[in-house]
C-alpha cells in the first residue's frame, strides 16, 4: 500500500476504523449536519467486519442557511429539507468530488471501485446517494439513512456510468423521524426505482425511530455490507 493523505483533504482529518486482518475492501461513511466523523466511526467499529477498512470524514465548517446562517460542519448549504427546496447546486457537486477523490485514492491504494461501499447519515445519506450514482466508477454499493436523492430533477442524465443502475441501495427511514419525514424516503425510493434497477433497491422502514439510528437498523447495515463486501 502506498499515497499519501496529505493530497486528499478530507483524508487528512478522517477517523479511519481499520480492518483487523488484509483490508480487502472499504468504507466511506458521512455524518449528518453539524456532526463530524467521530460517532459515526464508534458506530462502524460496533459492527466491524475484519476485512474491511472503514473511513469517516469530517465535513468542512460552512454557514447553514436552514439553521440562520449559522456556521457547522456541513457537506453542503442547506436551505430546506422538503422535495421543492431551493438546492446548493455547486456546494452538492463540488462536495461529490470531494468523495470521489477518497474513493480514487483507495482505488490507486489497491481496493477496487467494487470492494468501495459509499454511506451515509441524514445531509451524509442524500450526499453518498448524489455521489454514487455520478460516480465514473461503479461502486459495491450505498447504505443510506434517513435522507433524500439532492439535485434528483437532474437525473437520470447526471448518473455518467451506465454501470451504475445496477448499484445495490439499502436505504433506511424512522417510521417517526420529524426533520425528514418517512413520507419524504419514501419518495426518494420511487425516484430511486426511475434511476436504479428497482430490484437492487432496499427500503425499510423503523417503527418508533426518530432521526437517528437504532440497534436492528445497524444489524441490516452489518448485513449489507457482509452481503456486497465479502471476504475474498
Amino acid at each position: 500500500m502506498c499515497g499519501n493523505n496529505m493530497s486528499v483533504p478530507l483524508l487528512a482529518e478522517a477517523v479511519t476504523v481499520s480492518g483487523t486482518e488484509k483490508e480487502t475492501a472499504a468504507v466511506i461513511f458521512l455524518h449528518g449536519l453539524g456532526d463530524t466523523g467521530h460517532g459515526w466511526a464508534d458506530t462502524m467499529a460496533g459492527i466491524r467486519i475484519p476485512h474491511v477498512k472503514y473511513i469517516c470524514p469530517h465535513a468542512p465548517r460552512i454557514p447553514v442557511t436552514l439553521n440562520g446562517k449559522m456556521t457547522m460542519p456541513s457537506w453542503f448549504d442547506l436551505k430546506g429539507l422538503s422535495p421543492d427546496a431551493p438546492e446548493d447546486e455547486a456546494g452538492i457537486k463540488g462536495a461529490a468530488e470531494s468523495i470521489k477523490e477518497i474513493i480514487d485514492h483507495e482505488v490507486k491504494n489497491g481496493i477496487p471501485p467494487n470492494r468501495i461501499l459509499l454511506g451515509g447519515f441524514s445531509q451524509g445519506g442524500a450526499l453518498s446517494l448524489y455521489t454514487a450514482l455520478t460516480c465514473q466508477h461503479q461502486l459495491a454499493g450505498v447504505v443510506a439513512l434517513s435522507c433524500w436523492l439532492p439535485l434528483y430533477k437532474s437525473f437520470p442524465q447526471a448518473a455518467c456510468n451506465s454501470g451504475n443502475r445496477d448499484i445495490p441501495i439499502l436505504q433506511c427511514h424512522g417510521q417517526i423521524d420529524p426533520l425528514i419525514p418517512v413520507a419524504y424516503g419514501d419518495w426518494t425510493a420511487k425516484k430511486l426505482k426511475e434511476i436504479v434497477n428497482p430490484q437492487k433497491i432496499s427500503f425499510r422502514i423503523y417503527p418508533e425511530l426518530v432521526h437517528c439510528s437504532c440497534p436492528e437498523e445497524m444489524s441490516d447495515v452489518k448485513e449489507f455490507i457482509e452481503k456486497q463486501l465479502p471476504r475474498i
